[in-house]
């Protein structure tokens, strides 16, 4: 399960090996300004949506990039049974993607964080 800190003005995204091997990355940090929206939901799995480079077992794990012929590109990685923390983002500032989905323990208490911290940007 990847682990989320964010710090200040900035969102750590670590990947754990298995995440990495179909994600392609280590980890993903984002500036605070880019997120448009943070919000935690209850069934991460379902918001992956069209064409995908990575792993999929229908209802039970999703970690890749999804969105690869249009529609907005996603990086996931979502596991059954857990909550997730889904951010949007604005792609415009120079990231590779539109929204982050993760499965976390912690994704309200995250949601919150990230919230405050762009409530505090103004």
């Amino acid at each position: 399960m990847a682990s989320v800190m964010v710090t200040g003005d900035v969102i750590d995204i670590g990947f754990t090996s298995w995440e990495r091997l179909w994600i392609g990355q280590e980890r993903l940090v984002l500036p605070v300004a880019v997120v448009r929206q943070a919000a935690s939901v209850d069934d991460p799995l379902r918001l992956a949506r069209g064409g995908r480079r990575g792993l999929a077992v229908s209802g039970v794990v999703k970690i890749g990039v999804w969105g690869l012929f249009g529609g907005p590109r996603q990086l996931v990685a979502a596991r059954r049974g857990e909550r997730g923390l889904h951010l949007i983002l604005d792609r415009t500032a120079g990231g590779a993607f539109d929204e982050v989905v993760l499965s976390s323990p912690a994704a309200p208490h995250l949601a919150d964080a990230i919230g405050r911290a762009l409530a505090a940007r103004g």
